[in-house]
Formats: structure tokens, sequence, C-alpha cells
């Protein structure tokens, strides 16, 4: 399948949504953890394929604010799971740096120190950035953007004179009228990265599911009936080779990508 891609259109950024787990472990007569403790396994068979492809940034959306509603025995279990798996000598093994983007404050403290060293310990790493989305919801981390843009935003009221709208510029002070999208993008928890070129559902299910809302705004999606466990590395080509037969036109009409492919190949 490899020989099919066509190696200079890999997606930039992939963003999975990894459904499919507990279903996965139900239909072979196993608790649900054993389908997270499969996952765990696609996780790291998926995250060296992408680099070896050669894919920048690989999000992988792995426990939301939503998931803190489950019972808390499997909570418990998904935790103690995600503590055992981040493995540091696969990141380095593969060049790979770790970040994690989602609500810190409500993870356990021997979770977010594991996470908080791995992030160190692997900032130097160039090859690929996997990014975890843990404690992760898109309306949540949108609504803390909001909190910290208003915290920044200045009353006009109160800057009657020049020196006090320098005194404003000077402390990073902004006003209403300066707040655009890169402003808003800014104070995402991704700001570090693109946004996604191509974002993969597996499990069968046909949503979104709050997450990156943002940032697909214009993500080629790709939904699937494999389940978590079983998407390898043959699924995850058919993904992309799906993703290189698409035209992407961001707004704009079909003529007008196809004149703008033209006059980039003739250069």
């Amino acid at each position: 399948m490899t020989e099919q891609l066509d190696m200079n259109r890999i997606p930039q950024h992939i963003a999975i949504i990894m459904d499919g787990n507990g279903r996965w472990a139900n239909e072979r007569g196993k608790e649900r953890s054993f389908g997270h403790q499969a996952g765990v396994d696609t996780v790291h068979k998926i995250t060296s394929e992408c680099t070896r492809l050669g894919v920048k940034y690989l999000t992988l959306y792995t426990f939301s604010t939503e998931n803190w509603n489950r019972p808390a025995e499997e909570v418990s279990a998904l935790m103690g799971l995600i503590l055992t798996s981040l493995e540091e000598e696969i990141f380095m093994k593969n060049n790979v740096r770790f970040r994690m983007i989602g609500d810190r404050k409500r993870l356990p403290d021997v979770v977010l120190e594991k996470i908080e060293e791995l992030e160190e310990h692997t900032a130097k790493n160039d090859r690929m950035t996997a990014v975890i989305a843990l404690s992760y919801s898109s309306r949540w981390e949108i609504t803390e953007a909001v909190k910290k843009i208003v915290a920044e935003v200045r009353d006009q009221t109160d800057l009657p004179t020049p020196s006090k709208w320098l005194e404003t510029i000077k402390t990073g002070g902004i006003f209403p009228q300066d707040i655009t999208e890169e402003t808003i993008c800014e104070h995402l928890e991704t700001n570090f990265m693109p946004d996604p070129d191509l974002l993969i559902r597996t499990g069968g299910e046909l949503r979104i599911s709050n997450y990156l809302l943002w940032q697909i705004a214009y993500s080629e999606l790709y939904f699937c009936d494999t389940y978590w466990p079983d998407f390898d590395e043959a699924e995850l080509h058919k993904a992309i080779a799906d993703y290189q037969g698409r035209q992407r036109r961001f707004g704009k009409t079909e003529a007008q990508v196809e004149a703008e492919e033209v006059k980039s190949d003739s250069k």
C-alpha cells in the first residue's frame, strides 16, 4: 500500500479519534480494559508508521473531559494505563517529541508528573511531534482561550491619555478591535502546531465528539468502521490514500485550485 502513496503529499498533521476499544473487547467477551490495552499497542504502531512516512504532527484523542463521567473503576484503569504506556524509549528511539493538550489540573499528580517529565526529556526531538489530547474537549479549550483573552483586554475608558495607551502596549494589553482569528489561535492549547490536514475516526461512528472543533475547519475527514485495536499500518495508508485523492479548495473553486496548481508546476 505504501507504493500507492504520493510521498510528496503526506499530510503534515494527522489527528485521530481512537474509537472502538470497548466494543472490540466486548465482542471478544473481555473487559473494556482489555480493549484499551490493545489500543495502546496500536498507538505505538501508528506513531512509528507516521514517523516513517514523514508526518510532522500526530494528535491522538486519548481521554475527553466528558470521559471523567465514566465509571470510577474505568477512569482509574485508564489513568493507570496512560501512566504505564508513556515509555520514553519509544519517543527517543524514533526522535519524536511528546506534548499534551488538555486540562492538566484534573489529572492525578503521578500522571501529570510523568507527562511533564516526558515533555521535558523529548523537547529537542524533531522528527515528529506526538500529541495526546488528555482531559481535553474543544469547548473547554475555547472557553479557556476566551478567559485568557479577556484577562488581557484593556478597557479604553480607562486610557484617556496617550501615555496610558503606551503603557498598555508595553504591558501587552490588547483592545477588543484587535482580536483576530490569529489572536484566538495563539491562546488555544494547539498554538504550537498547524491545524490538522486529515482527521481520522475509527470505530464506525460519524461524529467529531468535541475534538479540535476550531482547528478542523478545513481538515479532510475520514471515517472507517475498523475498531482502533485493529487499525494497523495498512488502514492508515488507506486513509492517507483517500486524503490524497481529494482536492483541498479552502473556499476556492475547483478551477481556481487547478489554475494555481498549473502555475506552481510551471515554475
